[in-house]
């Protein structure tokens, strides 16, 4: 979606985590779609509602937002927001109201409450790369530790086939009190709402469900990639519950400085130092690029602050919208110790000009002049 997601929650950009909590928690209510039934209208509306708070309540996927809008994935493109394409709005709800949403839309409370798929938590991993790295992409090889599900219980914690009905519930995941006249339904302190308990804990995890690995992932980074920026990989984060399936992996970048070149988007910039002498008369010198070395003409009456540019010398756009231009900034070295015979050529060169030898700078020269005369 391509909409403003504070302005789809209603809030400042700002706003505090008990303010974005509070302001879904009052759309998700007024747009649910079990209280608009048939209307496409409200649905989308809390689809859309559900996209935003789930982008802007993650540290990571908001602080991506509020700088370029979206984050990266995988492979290199932008995704459609911080958070992939199915935001599972109807997950986020249940997830997020808890027991209470049988209550608000007059669900029956003692029904069983299933075992639902729960995605699995994001890593944040950081890394450095080179300028040139990111000048050109690479690909990296990077270990990060995780959780994946046990192989034996596939996650469940128990023994294959060890999972029984809840004795204390009777498999309903609820439990009745009676307070005054009436009858509240909790979710099964025993099974934990979910209508069934471990009979036998599974031998290989513990009763766990997963195991702490250390995961080999091959990263493909994009080139142009800057500073700041974060590459987004789809399921390679810790692993889900209950056949959800796992987390993302969130690799942010940070471009190690280069000796010579500085960046500004896909500009570099370059300071070239040359003799006073090279840039009176001119000198065809040989410099490095990105791509190798190249001639560079300086030409004669070089000026100290002159800038050359190299259109289409400069970093790609991480996007493929062109290929920005090195701009080489002229320094001219003047000498600090002179000989006696140096001194006297100096000397016998500056008798022998004229104001015309300054064409560059007359109008101001002729100002100067006339200002301290």
């Amino acid at each position: 979606m391509s909409k403003d997601y504070y302005e789809s929650l209603g809030v400042k950009r700002n706003a505090t985590e008990a303010e974005l909590k509070k302001a879904y928690r009052k759309l998700a209510m007024q747009y649910h779609p079990d209280r608009n039934p048939g209307d496409k209208a409200a649905e989308e509306k809390f689809r859309e509602i559900n996209e935003a708070y789930q982008v802007l309540s993650d540290g990571t996927k908001r602080a991506q937002y509020d700088q370029y809008g979206r984050v990266f994935d995988e492979n290199g493109g932008f995704s459609s927001s911080g958070g992939g394409g199915n935001f599972g709005g109807e997950t986020i709800f249940e997830e997020f109201f808890g027991d209470v949403f049988g209550d608000f839309f007059g669900t029956t409370g003692n029904t069983k409450r299933k075992r639902r798929p729960q995605k699995g938590q994001s890593i944040q991993y950081d890394m450095d790369i080179t300028f040139m790295e990111a000048a050109f992409g690479v690909e990296k090889e990077i270990e990060i530790p995780k959780t994946e599900n046990c192989k034996r219980c596939d996650g469940s914690g128990a023994e294959p086939g060890a999972m029984e009905t809840c004795p204390t519930c009777n498999g309903s995941g609820t439990v009745q009190r009676r307070q005054g006249l009436f009858a509240i339904s909790t979710p099964c302190s025993n099974c934990g709402g979910t209508g069934q308990v471990i009979k036998e804990v599974c031998t290989e995890c513990k009763g766990a469900g997963t195991h702490r690995v250390k995961s080999k992932i091959n990263l493909k980074i994009p080139a142009g990639i800057e500073s700041g920026m974060t590459l987004r990989v789809t399921g390679k984060g810790n692993a889900g519950m209950n056949g959800g399936p796992s987390g993302d992996l969130y690799v942010e970048i940070n471009v190690i400085e280069h000796d010579f070149f500085r960046r500004d988007g896909r500009d570099i910039f370059v300071e070239l130092p040359i003799s006073f002498v090279d840039a009176v008369l001119g000198k065809e010198l040989e410099i490095s690029t990105l791509e190798g070395k190249e001639k560079l003409e300086i030409k004669a009456g070089t000026q100290p602050g002159d800038r050359i540019v190299l259109k289409g010398k400069g970093l790609p756009d991480v996007q493929g919208y062109g290929i920005g231009n090195m701009n080489i900034d002229i320094k001219v070295l003047l000498p600090t110790k002179l000989t006696k015979e140096q001194k006297e050529l100096l000397q016998k060169f500056d008798g022998a000009t004229t104001d015309d030898n300054y064409s560059t700078h007359k109008t101001i020269w002729d100002k100067m002049k006339n200002f301290f005369s």
